[in-house]
């Protein structure tokens, strides 16, 4: 009898075994397969993309409905300032970012030791001298204070168009590296004040020239077209692009981000939102 309740007993534990090692296959067999629904499932992908407020915040804003409908969540982070939003990209705390130009982000590269590269251009923002205090160059004095970008990039902007304004002259050969010792002729003895580009603006009653970046012109409610005494001519070399990492470039929303930025839908929005004074660069 004992012999017979022991084999009993043996097959039932056998059986319970059993039956649990089937329960944990079957439940295990699910989270796959719930995971591989997760991977098919087509969710929405977000995207992190650094700018600056005017015009770039405004034109993300205009695709962020159509990213969205091709699974895209286009998140954007504005910023008020050229040094961050390279930072952070280079961090990983951005995806991308939309706000330079190749000379500004081939120096920030070089100084920064990091490998960033432009996907495509949209924009150009035509580069302007501003004054309140005068309403044609011919006016400007002797000794007048010129507010200019220290930042290399557009210290060289700003001394270039002034070139061409007919207020100093730089050396032969000078480019987009131009530094003020590549002034030869300065017959105003005007003055330079370096400052933040995000900066100018609120210095314009203070000095009597502001060389300003089309953004922070906008920003402050100024028309390169209407207010400023002289513009860069269309066609410089100063495309705003889509700036990401080595290692996301060639990414589907990435990819995403700049068809939409290159439509013909995007076009016909900067062209009526910006009247000429912000020019499609595609």
């Amino acid at each position: 009898m004992k012999k017979w309740i022991l084999a009993v007993l043996t097959l039932s534990l056998v059986a319970l075994l059993a039956a649990c090692g089937s329960s944990n296959g079957g439940t295990n067999a699910s989270t796959d397969n719930a995971s591989t629904e997760n991977a098919n499932s087509g969710e929405a992908v977000t995207l992190k993309v650094g700018a600056s407020p005017v015009p770039h915040a405004e034109i993300l804003e205009h695709i962020k409905p159509e990213l969205a409908k091709e699974g895209v969540n286009l998140e954007i982070v504005q910023f008020s300032d050229y040094i961050l939003p390279n930072t952070q990209l280079a961090e990983k705390s951005l995806d991308a970012n939309f706000f330079q130009t190749q000379s500004y982000l081939d120096v920030q590269n070089e100084k920064n030791g990091t490998d960033l590269v432009s996907i495509g251009a949209v924009h150009i923002e035509p580069f302007a001298g501003y004054s309140k205090k005068i309403t044609s160059i011919d006016e400007l004095a002797d000794g007048a204070t010129v507010a200019i970008p220290n930042d290399p990039t557009n210290t060289a902007r700003a001394l270039l168009l002034l070139e061409k304004a007919g207020l100093i002259k730089l050396k032969e050969g000078a480019d987009i590296t131009s530094t003020e010792r590549d002034v030869t002729e300065n017959s105003k003895n005007l003055k330079f004040l370096p400052l933040e580009a995000a900066a100018i603006p609120r210095q314009l009653d203070e000095v009597d020239l502001a060389m300003i970046n089309a953004n922070y012109a906008l920003e402050a409610n100024l028309s390169p077209g209407k207010d400023a005494l002289f513009v860069e001519d269309r066609d410089v070399p100063y495309a705003n692009l889509i700036v990401t990492r080595q290692d996301n470039k060639d990414s589907d929303a990435v990819k995403k981000l700049m068809a939409a930025l290159n439509s013909d839908d995007t076009k016909a929005f900067i062209e009526e939102k910006y009247q000429g004074e912000i020019i499609p660069a595609f």
